[in-house]
């Protein structure tokens, strides 16, 4: 069951560390056609599937910290590479957004 547990955690950080980088590149593509209303509620719902990632790596950190080790798989690793490329790309888009919206107001 404990195996379980962790793969659901691993695919948490996979299905919505990929569904933030989409909506991150989805806002940018909105706010490319002049669309800031929609960039900005993609790079919100970018911001609910990183959220919805953090709670499952802050669930295998905290079974780690209270003595319950876990195997580090490949998988694992998977999971927190695209949680970590969909943070920095989810950060990146917040700022081509915001260039997108100050040349259309120049």
């Amino acid at each position: 069951m404990e195996e379980d547990e962790n793969l659901q955690a691993i695919m948490g950080l996979i299905v919505n560390g990929g569904n933030a980088k989409s909506s991150s590149m989805e806002a940018i593509q909105a706010a490319k056609k002049g669309d800031f209303d929609e960039a900005d509620a993609k790079l919100k719902e970018a911001d609910a599937a990183l959220g919805e990632a953090h709670n499952s790596q802050t669930g295998m950190l905290t079974k780690e910290a209270s003595g319950d080790h876990v195997k580090v798989t490949l998988l694992m690793v998977h999971g927190q590479d695209h949680l970590m490329n969909a943070i920095t790309f989810r950060d990146l888009a917040g700022e081509v957004v915001d260039v997108y919206k100050k040349l259309a107001n120049a």
